[in-house]
């Protein structure tokens, strides 16, 4: 059972981990159910609304929209979490990037004597100094201790990065394990480069610099005004979120397309010349290894998940956050050099190709199979 604070049909990192785990389980013969909130009002029912719509069980929990950001919706869990346990009795319960639902996921999984996977995957304590200014320290400080106390009660935990893994351990979160992420290099593939395409978003000439992810405070995207005024080149961005008409307005030679998913947002990769991703708060990097699959050289901070990710000087630039100045200059000599640009693209090309979903997901499973045995264990002794 994978408890998630998002899921589909939202597009962010938790809930695209979460469908890839689920369908990789279910391709291995095992049988998936997540409980996750449900994406709109609804009555609050005793089991929780079920669907199949996925093709496994899904069932959702009541949740209201997040004040300041509505596309994140917050879950109200009641006794669905526990009535899910006790109606499907899991094997493993795994919380995917728990904080409320999670914590419910965690109880119910304790009460019932199932092993518990948490898979950490958002950096909350970043989140909390960034929506809730007003609590200064505290937010970080009240994050983390939300975090502790639901991580310690797990088997084990499941970090996407070695930043992350150590900031987990600071932090005094116990089982640590190193879990990355996958990415698909069939449809994340340079063969889906398309000129008409190129030609649509750009004059002739210009150099296409791509970014996609959620146009949210958090990600610092006030840093690609330094990107969006380099000469010959024009900036591409994929996404949605609360801030997207505040940088429209502050990017207006930038090209803005909303929301772009499978092949649509293959070939946009692909099309690209140099990826550049801002946020310095990232577990992990999900968008860095789907533009490395899509041949291009990528910039982004030095911190968290992109250390593990991506190889300065081979593969694209890390760049310290809060620099000024630092990260248009990576940008720029990429954008100035076609021979870099390739040389990165292909070695960033080679260095994820062992990063298969069927590989991190075997890995998983084999993660499940331990917290079962340690669970076992414990009850013997």
């Amino acid at each position: 059972m994978i408890v998630t604070e998002s899921f589909a049909p939202r597009i962010d990192g938790v809930a695209h981990s979460v469908l890839r785990t689920a369908e990789h389980l279910a391709a291995r013969g095992h049988t998936p159910v997540v409980v996750a909130p449900a994406e709109r009002a609804t009555r609050r029912y005793a089991g929780g609304r079920r669907e199949r719509a996925y093709g496994y069980e899904v069932v959702r929990v009541p949740s209201l929209p997040l004040p300041g950001y509505p596309e994140v919706r917050v879950a109200l869990p009641g006794r669905q979490v526990a009535d899910a346990v006790g109606r499907f009795g899991p094997h493993v319960v795994h919380l995917a990037g728990p904080f409320v639902l999670g914590a419910a996921g965690a109880a119910a999984a304790a009460r019932a004597g199932r092993p518990c996977v948490a898979v950490y995957q958002t950096d909350l304590a970043a989140y909390a100094r960034t929506y809730l200014p007003v609590l200064g320290a505290a937010g970080p400080r009240l994050a983390w201790r939300r975090l502790r106390h639901i991580h310690a009660s797990a088997t084990r935990t499941l970090a996407p990065s070695r930043a992350s893994l150590h900031a987990l351990a600071a932090h005094g979160i116990p089982r640590i394990h190193l879990w990355p992420r996958g990415v698909d290099c069939a449809r994340f593939h340079p063969r889906h480069r398309d000129e008409a395409l190129r030609q649509r978003l750009g004059r002739p000439g210009e150099i296409l610099i791509g970014y996609v992810g959620r146009l949210a405070q958090e990600k610092q995207l006030d840093r690609l005004a330094e990107v969006s005024r380099i000469p010959r080149a024009r900036l591409v961005v994929v996404g949605d979120g609360p801030c997207r008409a505040r940088l429209q307005a502050a990017l207006p030679d930038a090209v803005f397309l909303g929301r772009r998913t499978g092949h649509e947002l293959a070939r946009l990769y692909a099309s690209f010349d140099v990826f550049a991703h801002t946020g310095p708060f990232e577990t992990f990097g999900q968008t860095l290894q789907e533009a490395m699959a899509s041949g291009l050289p990528v910039v982004a901070p030095a911190a968290g998940g992109p250390l593990d990710l991506v190889r300065p000087g081979r593969t694209g630039f890390l760049v310290p956050p809060g620099t000024t100045g630092g990260f248009r200059d990576a940008v720029e000599r990429l954008a100035r050099d076609h021979d870099l640009r390739r040389a990165f693209g292909q070695a960033g090309r080679t260095v994820v190709t062992d990063r298969s979903w069927e590989t991190v997901g075997d890995r998983l499973v084999e993660h499940y199979r331990l917290a079962v045995a340690e669970t076992a264990g414990s009850l013997r002794c």
